[in-house]
């Protein structure tokens, strides 16, 4: 339960954050509003990490150096949020967001990718992938 609980959360910071950092980025530029959110993403991390500490960064080396660039992404990430948003209403940005998220993690379940563990992608998924695409079709008509 508390996986869907830390992922409605997700969900709803996700949805605030990018409208929140869209109307940064008019404001004052996408890469300088990417960078302010990126540094104080940064500084509020290290002031978790000096108050709790659940690993080891000695465990860095043993790990697989591709996870290491995780970070990256979340560059990337906020980027293209921003400029989603900023071209399309937040409703259909996120829901496109959303789409490609599912599409992406079932290719990740049904090929076991990143260690993970093989999901099969039955008909059903792309039942449900169908159903969510007709209702970006459906809250972008007017």
């Amino acid at each position: 339960m508390l996986g869907v609980i830390f992922s409605v959360i997700a969900g709803m910071a996700m949805s605030v954050q990018g409208v929140m950092n869209t109307r940064l980025g008019q404001s004052i530029g996408t890469t300088e509003a990417n960078a302010l959110v990126q540094c104080t993403a940064a500084v509020l991390s290290l002031a978790a990490l000096a108050v709790y500490r659940g690993g080891s960064f000695a465990a860095l080396a043993e790990t697989e150096k591709i996870y290491w660039f995780g970070g990256v992404l979340g560059l990337v990430i906020t980027i293209t949020v921003m400029l989603g948003i900023k071209d399309l209403s937040p409703t259909v940005s996120i829901s496109v967001i959303l789409i490609s998220q599912l599409t992406v993690a079932a290719i990740i379940d049904a090929l076991g990718l990143l260690g993970s563990e093989k999901v099969p992608f039955v008909w059903t998924k792309f039942a449900g992938l169908g159903l969510m695409i007709g209702g970006v079709l459906l809250f972008k008509c007017k």
